[in-house]
């Protein structure tokens, strides 16, 4: 299997593991608080954004590639996640957008989100520059597993990610760390030997 098809697999899984956390979501909480000031409709329409963002740029082919891996692509957006603005009015949006069936919709989007993945590597325009599919989607897997994580403890139940979702969300996380030039900072801290800063995050 090639690293394209077992990048799509994961996505997959990390997929999977999202809707079963959104299919748990009671009827009742939609409009509850779950991560900052995003309701759970916002955070879910957020986390459909992992399939969208798939759907709309598979759909386009980039000339070049701007962007060498997953962890450079959240370098090159890092002023982009400083206002948080745009990203609130994308998630409201998406939230919106998933109408009176959210469960449904998100599933819909799954759907045809894998459907467009195909074992051919390409290149794909991104908020970041162009980028080959393979690269691209370790970024939606970190984004379905962290958010999954999210809106598990917004509505209280268990948040364990499936292992090997969390391996790949922990790599990206460390690696984007490092670059960032932070990496004793983490490693003192993974090892108990201090804390990490206030506020610390890589994204």
């Amino acid at each position: 299997m090639t690293t394209l098809d077992e990048r799509i697999d994961l996505y997959r899984r990390a997929g999977d593991h999202a809707v079963s956390v959104i299919a748990a979501v009671p009827d009742n909480r939609w409009d509850s608080p779950a991560l900052g000031p995003w309701t759970v409709r916002t955070l879910v329409g957020h986390i459909g954004r992992s399939f969208t963002t798939v759907i709309e740029y598979s759909a386009r082919r980039a000339d070049r590639v701007d962007v060498a891996d997953a962890a450079q692509y959240y370098l090159a957006i890092a002023e982009a996640l400083a206002d948080p603005d745009p990203i609130n009015a994308r998630a409201v949006q998406a939230g919106l957008a998933l109408g009176d069936r959210p469960l449904d919709a998100i599933r819909e989007l799954q759907d045809r989100a894998t459907a467009t993945l195909a074992s051919e590597n390409r290149i794909i325009p991104t908020i970041a520059g162009g980028m080959w599919v393979s690269d691209y989607l370790p970024t939606r897997i970190f984004e379905l597993g962290v958010h999954s994580i999210d809106l598990a403890r917004a509505i209280g139940v268990p948040d364990a990610l499936p292992p090997e979702v969390a391996d790949s969300v922990l790599a990206l996380s460390v690696e984007v760390a490092r670059r960032r030039g932070a990496a004793q900072a983490l490693l003192v801290a993974l090892t108990g030997r201090g804390q990490l800063p206030e506020g610390f995050s890589i994204v």
